[in-house]
């Protein structure tokens, strides 16, 4: 098989990830396109102790950190999402994409920055906690289980967000979001009274867009490729990086709260 044709099903991501990374797609392209030259030439090699997609990733760092790296980004608003993101610490920024953006484990990006993997989890936590400062937020919890709920709450206050409301039911959720809108929700799907947190959410992004984090012992439920499609889903019993994790990427990467920003 040929090198392009094992490198070109990775080849719109490592694009995505250069134009975030960058800020600007042009300049992101071209050091794709310099990355891919100097494999063509035998300059660079793909290493065969990484897969595929994480061995394009690795050489497209070594060729951006080595040609560029210093890079400004092209000018936008101030509070464009593009620009909150370039203002994260460059080291930062490329760990918590490699793991928000592209799914790539800590390991794997690990391998990529060509890191020690603790020092790679440092850096994300170091991204989540400018991106939370940046965009603290109103949050609406809907759980039944007391201990839970304020396991959840915790979380969220230490992120520096506002719980300003926990439901146990439907139709608390529901009166909830109409007293005070949430910038994010984190719902359970069975509730105490035999409810469903689903039907809830549905109701609530009937009236706006926000983002939403399913954090349920029936992740099932919600497997059905029906909406509201959970794109955020942690299964319980969770653990609490995940659920810190989840919370700065779905404030982050949700499209409303860009054009919001923008």
């Amino acid at each position: 098989m040929s090198l392009l044709a094992r490198l070109a099903p990775h080849l719109p991501y490592v694009r995505r990830y250069a134009r975030a990374l960058t800020g600007d797609q042009a300049t992101g392209d071209n050091y794709v396109r310099v990355a891919l030259e100097a494999l063509a030439a035998g300059e660079r090699q793909l290493s065969p102790e990484m897969t595929p997609r994480v061995a394009l990733y690795h050489v497209f760092h070594a060729i951006w950190s080595t040609t560029g790296a210093q890079l400004e980004p092209v000018q936008a608003d101030e509070t464009d999402a593009g620009q909150r993101l370039m203002r994260i610490s460059p080291r930062s920024r490329q760990a918590f994409l490699l793991t928000a953006l592209e799914g790539f484990t800590p390991s794997e990006a690990a391998q990529i920055l060509g890191a020690d993997p603790h020092a790679v989890e440092g850096l994300i936590a170091e991204a989540q906690a400018d991106i939370d400062a940046e965009l603290a937020t109103d949050v609406l919890i809907i759980e039944d289980e007391a201990i839970i709920s304020a396991d959840i709450e915790s979380l969220v206050k230490e992120l520096g967000h506002r719980v300003t409301a926990t439901a146990t039911t439907h139709d608390e959720a529901v009166d909830a979001v109409a007293r005070h809108r949430p910038g994010l929700v984190l719902a359970d799907i069975q509730l105490a009274d035999g409810s469903s947190g689903i039907d809830a959410v549905k109701d609530i992004l009937k009236r706006f867009d926000v983002p939403v984090i399913f954090i349920t012992a029936f992740p099932e439920r919600l497997l059905t490729g029906e909406r509201p499609e959970p794109t955020f889903l942690i299964t319980k019993p969770f653990q609490p990086e995940t659920v810190k994790a989840a919370i700065s990427q779905a404030l982050f990467f949700h499209p409303a709260r860009q054009k919001e920003a923008a």
